[in-house]
């Protein structure tokens, strides 16, 4: 980590999922010194509405070795309806093309997109797993609240040269998971893993291009001189 503090600009765009960590080990200090400022989130109402278990060692390769056995449910909720209208559907298809063209798989390479899919399973080695959920009474509001959190972290995060990958897809395993960390399907929802570590600045998954909308395309500006 450099001396000179990164700005949140810089904690912005040098945020990125991250698919190849190193095995470094992190510091369970430096863990507990981002969820402690990401405790100041803005939420509604300050309901807070967030809770998370965070795993390394030896529960962490206990819950991976339950998932590389457990069976893909149906999450219990939704996060492909964008897929309706052609242009989040582009968005999505140019971005796994990137992704897959990094790691030198074929479109046609059924297997290899399959075997680099199922990496997700073990959060692509990253050495910490946070597992976010919350209370099932929470609406569409906290939910947002929550998505601010997890945000928080992520720059917080990069601000102590650690990097992220929020994983929606850990959804397809609520149920195992929530059984291994003791917590209630019946009073709790399962949102989604972080996997947590250092990039490998190696690895070409970590580097390939990432396009974004213009600003134009989705911010409006009305009444300035």
């Amino acid at each position: 980590m450099s001396d000179t503090p990164m700005s949140v600009s810089e904690a912005v765009t040098s945020r990125r999922s991250v698919r190849d960590f190193l095995d470094t080990p992190v510091p369970l200090d430096t863990i507990r010194q981002v969820m402690e400022t990401a405790r100041w989130a803005p939420s509604g109402c300050n309901y807070q509405p967030w809770e998370a278990t965070i795993l390394t060692g030896e529960p962490l390769a206990q819950l991976r070795e339950k998932l590389r056995s457990a069976e893909m449910k149906q999450p219990d909720y939704d996060w492909d309806a964008p897929k309706q209208e052609d242009r989040y559907k582009q968005r999505l298809y140019e971005l796994s093309a990137s992704m897959f063209e990094s790691l030198g798989i074929a479109r046609e390479d059924k297997a290899g997109r399959a075997a680099a899919m199922g990496r997700n399973v073990v959060s692509f080695g990253a050495p910490v797993l946070l597992l976010c959920y919350f209370p099932r009474m929470m609406k569409e509001a906290q939910w947002s609240d929550t998505g601010m959190w997890l945000q928080t972290i992520m720059l917080l995060l990069r601000e102590q040269g650690l990097d992220s990958c929020p994983q929606e897809f850990m959804a397809y395993y609520a149920d195992p998971i929530m059984a291994h960390i003791g917590v209630s399907t019946e009073t709790h929802r399962f949102f989604c893993g972080v996997g947590i570590g250092y990039r490998d600045p190696d690895a070409p998954v970590n580097s390939f291009e990432r396009n974004r909308v213009p600003l134009d395309e989705h911010v409006r500006f009305e009444g300035f001189e």
